[in-house]
């Protein structure tokens, strides 16, 4: 679940820098983009911890 919104998150933050590159239409100010960007790392570094979680708990260690 976590990936996925990391993953969405970022495809936000992705189309914003591209608009911005190529049409110049970007919807998001440089505030906005900095804490989309942040967001995106909070939710992968939580989805990531969460996969170690159960991988130790599935080994037993």
């Amino acid at each position: 679940m976590f990936l996925a919104a990391s993953i969405v998150v970022f495809v936000v933050y992705f189309a914003n820098v591209a608009l911005g590159a190529f049409a110049r239409a970007a919807f998001l100010g440089d505030v906005g983009e900095m804490l989309v960007l942040f967001a995106a790392s909070i939710l992968f570094v939580v989805a990531i911890l969460q996969k170690e979680a159960a991988r130790k708990d599935k080994n037993g260690s």
